[in-house]
């Protein structure tokens, strides 16, 4: 059976470079990264490397890049220590977030008696600048915003700059989950203003279980993980060292082939909207998937204008027919609950139609978005 993998915002396949040097860790550079040793040193000196190459491609300083275990880590550490350490009295984010954000701010504002503020969106997603700067001056409160650069979903880009200009004229903290971003495009921490990013390796070809945090030196963030000294402190446990220098060896492969990548991602997108908007006439692109200038080359968001009751086989379809896809995103396709993006930016009756968002990375073909188109237009017309 043809298997065609259309699912890289979930996470991606690794580079066979990264296994490599993953397999090479673990075989031979296996001693305790905090270990006086030689072998302890070998490991140390490795994951202080891999440190300074992330920091390089963020034009960040190396003491600010902390390994955590992926996005989520990174996500609610940044949220809670600000709160806990930094007197953050009001988060200001998107009710489009993703949950790793919106669960942990409601968390906070349930245990911390945090006010919890959402800016408003317009019709396809993007939040209200004029709004969020009303939010920003209402009160004199210690402020923490906390809006995604790529959404997960619908892959819209914030104007991060716009944002992070704001925060500062302000005086807030700015977080941005950067997760479906870090690896897809260029970044300069120094311009953007942000306080806190985060990112995870298997959304650009590497391992899954790490990622990091980027964190402003001299913010006042305490740890969170007590124990050991590692990380410099700021998070203790024995580092995964084989997953760092994945992370690593994934960072370095994505920049360095970043501009040819990218040029083959995009003309896979767009051959992709032109082919399936013939094939099926009636299709939607939600958010602005469908704006090649405006999201993210890595994926689009549609909206099929298929029978409610029979687009319920969808996604079986599709997985029968060897097709990896999503209706949302990964972490809540096991339920049965609807799509929170979706539903806040779409009409009820739009959400009664089956929407699927496809993603795609440099391992697919234009062959295999046809198969798939063919697939999708057979299955509306029976």
């Amino acid at each position: 059976m043809k298997k065609v993998y259309l699912d890289s915002a979930a996470t991606t396949q690794v580079r066979p470079e990264v296994i490599s040097r993953m397999q090479d860790a673990l075989a031979s550079s296996y001693g305790n990264p905090s270990s006086s040793h030689g072998f302890g040193r070998t490991a140390k000196t490795a994951i202080e490397q891999a440190r300074k190459t992330v920091a390089k491609y963020l034009n960040a300083h190396p003491a600010e890049i902390i390994f955590t275990s992926g996005g989520t880590e990174a996500d609610n550490m940044i949220l809670r220590c600000s709160v806990r350490d930094l007197g953050v009295k009001t988060i200001i984010t998107s009710k489009i977030e993703h949950h790793a954000v919106l669960h942990t701010a409601q968390a906070l504002a349930y245990e911390y008696g945090v006010e919890l503020l959402f800016v408003d969106l317009d019709s396809v997603g993007n939040p209200d600048l004029v709004h969020l700067e009303s939010l920003l001056k209402r009160d004199e409160s210690k402020k923490l915003v906390s809006l995604m650069h790529v959404n997960n979903e619908i892959g819209n880009t914030i104007d991060i700059t716009a944002i992070g200009n704001l925060c500062e004229a302000y005086g807030a903290l700015f977080h941005s989950d950067t997760v479906q971003s870090i690896g897809h495009f260029p970044w300069d921490v120094q311009k953007c203003k942000a306080h806190f990013l985060t990112a995870a390796a298997h959304k650009f070809h590497g391992p899954k279980g790490v990622g990091f945090a980027y964190i402003k030196r001299n913010t006042g963030l305490k740890p969170l993980i007590l124990g050991g000294s590692q990380e410099r402190g700021f998070r203790a446990g024995t580092e995964p060292f084989h997953n760092i220098v994945g992370l690593e060896e994934a960072m370095n492969a994505a920049y360095d082939h970043m501009e040819e990548e990218r040029t083959y991602v995009t003309e896979l997108k767009r051959y992709f909207i032109e082919k399936i908007a013939m094939a099926i006439p009636e299709i939607a692109f939600n958010g602005l998937s469908g704006d090649m200038e405006k999201s993210t080359y890595t994926l689009v968001n549609v909206r099929l204008p298929f029978d409610p009751e029979k687009a319920l086989m969808l996604l079986f379809h599709l997985d029968l027919k060897g097709i990896a896809c999503s209706k949302g995103s990964a972490c809540q396709s096991g339920s049965d609950i609807g799509s929170h993006v979706l539903t806040e930016i779409l009409p009820s009756e739009d959400m009664e139609k089956p929407s699927l968002r496809f993603s795609f990375s440099k391992y697919n073909t234009k062959e295999e978005l046809d198969y798939v188109i063919e697939v999708l237009k057979e299955f509306g017309s029976h």
